[in-house]
């Protein structure tokens, strides 16, 4: 287990290889070890390599850094998910350019029933301030099981992390470095307090050094760990926009709250519902609206049978959902230990007859 660790840690570690050529590269070899046993000559044969990265990957350095990453891991009690294992995050294993491991640190469920993330402004102002808290302390109230993610910058991003505090809502911090440093360290007490109920997650290992460009990276997993991104408070340019960019090209949600015209903080905001780069909110009960949250009365399960004839396949679907409530699309293969695409279809036809909803990130109910 520790040496298969270490092929995974060192391959996310080589530099030039990103998510996209990391799993070609497994793909093309057939295991994380085999790609460190290549020759350069035939590493340059995989599509994208290149002279460069082959000679990259036969760096000899690598393998001892990855080494060393497993005592501070282990020392730290911090945990590791690669993309091909089952704790990998469900949403963000859906996204092409996700980062092939990620180390996380806390006690958190990246794959809750709900997650969203909440990001903008490191400038932000009372109004920004506050609804933030209003829109958390709604999802408290509503007893939602949710995670809020953001990035632990200064702005709306701490803001969003200290109201789920507050209201005693999980949630979790993207850094862009390793867990061995924490920026701005002014939040370490709120970063702290938030390994109880979340914690951090990041792709970078010990030892990064702070780089603005490794904020930009980490955006990527803010928006694709998430059902849908907020904007609340964004500039004209900014980190927040990126975001909003990022889960539009995820097909996830993207919404942002309004503000006066003349607000500098509220540009953004304005400007991306102008051009219809986010859908525009003003509380909870219109998330709830365009995220198919709002609680519809279910038809009684035994009375729909009556008029709905279902063969066994899509029965055991609807006994599974009606025991479980709500579902991924591949915790609903591995239960019924069909494949996806077989699963994908009867889910289709049992949304044309109306047994079920689908919900954001391949999830669904009963209606």
């Amino acid at each position: 287990m520790h040496n298969h660790l270490k092929f995974k840690i060192a391959l996310s570690m080589l530099p030039g290889i990103g998510g996209v050529l990391a799993r070609n590269l497994v793909a093309y070899v057939g295991s994380v070890e085999g790609i460190f046993s290549q020759s350069v000559n035939a590493l340059m044969k995989i599509p994208g390599i290149g002279e460069l990265n082959a000679r990259q990957i036969k760096n000899a350095n690598i393998l001892p850094r990855a080494e060393k990453e497993i005592e501070y891991i282990n020392d730290n009690n911090i945990r590791t998910h690669f993309y091909t294992d089952k704790d990998y995050p469900r949403r963000l294993k859906n996204c092409i350019d996700a980062p092939v491991l990620l180390y996380t640190r806390g006690n958190m469920n990246l794959d809750e029933q709900r997650v969203i993330s909440i990001v903008g402004t490191r400038n932000s102002t009372e109004y920004g301030k506050n609804v933030v808290d209003d829109l958390i302390k709604s999802f408290s109230e509503r007893k939602y099981k949710i995670l809020v993610v953001s990035g632990l910058a200064y702005g709306i991003d701490i803001n969003a992390h200290r109201a789920a505090l507050k209201h005693n809502i999980a949630t979790v911090g993207v850094i862009a470095h390793g867990h061995d440093l924490l920026y701005p360290s002014l939040h370490r007490d709120t970063a702290q307090k938030m390994l109880h109920n979340g914690g951090m997650v990041s792709d970078f290992a010990s030892g990064t050094k702070i780089d603005p460009s490794n904020f930009i990276k980490r955006n990527r997993i803010i928006a694709g760990l998430a059902d849908a991104t907020i904007i609340v408070e964004s500039a004209k340019k900014g980190g927040a926009l990126v975001t909003a960019d990022i889960a539009s090209s995820y097909n996830r949600d993207v919404f942002a709250f309004p503000g006066r015209s003349g607000d500098v903080y509220s540009k953004g905001c304005n400007q991306l519902i102008r051009n219809n780069g986010a859908t525009l909110i003003e509380g909870i009960e219109d998330l709830e609206y365009f995220m198919n949250w709002e609680n519809t009365p279910k038809v009684d399960a035994i009375q729909s049978q009556l008029f709905i004839d279902l063969n066994p396949v899509e029965q055991k679907i609807v006994d599974l959902l009606r025991k479980e409530g709500e579902l991924f699309i591949d915790q609903i293969s591995s239960e019924m230990e069909l494949p996806v695409s077989r699963i994908s279809s009867t889910l289709l036809n049992l949304e044309f007859k109306n047994v079920i909803n689908a919900l954001p990130g391949k999830m669904y109910k009963l209606r």
